[in-house]
């Protein structure tokens, strides 16, 4: 069976959900295409954060990541757009994604979003 890219992200149950811990996922792998350009941008993303009730299935998170390989994204918006989509589906109580983009025209860039429950947008 051929395994293709996807949007929907797939959860279980944190095994402990009284404690506060930390996840870290490291996904060196990551392409997106220049929407200027339309040339490759790679990148890889980082992903921490401390679990509420859910904790993000990988396989479905490398799906998720593979889904952007062939649409065009700013660094920023794609960074920004990866947390939002891991808050709605898993409410974790802290959480940040940090995308490290491979240098392009002598500019090397690093974007940093972070979120925290019960923080609303902008503080």
């Amino acid at each position: 069976m051929t395994t293709r890219p996807t949007r929907k992200l797939e959860t279980f149950a944190n095994p402990t959900p009284d404690r506060d811990y930390v996840i870290r996922l490291d996904c060196p792998e990551f392409t997106c295409v220049c929407p200027m350009t339309g040339q490759p941008d790679f990148a890889t993303i980082r992903v921490e954060y401390t679990p509420g009730d859910k904790c993000v299935e990988l396989k479905s998170f490398k799906l998720y990541l593979w889904s952007f390989r062939d649409e065009g994204h700013f660094h920023e918006a794609v960074t920004n757009k990866i947390l939002d989509d891991l808050v709605a589906v898993l409410s974790p109580r802290r959480m940040r994604v940090v995308g490290e983009f491979n240098v392009r025209g002598g500019i090397r860039t690093e974007v940093e979003a972070t979120h925290e429950a019960g923080r609303s947008s902008g503080e």
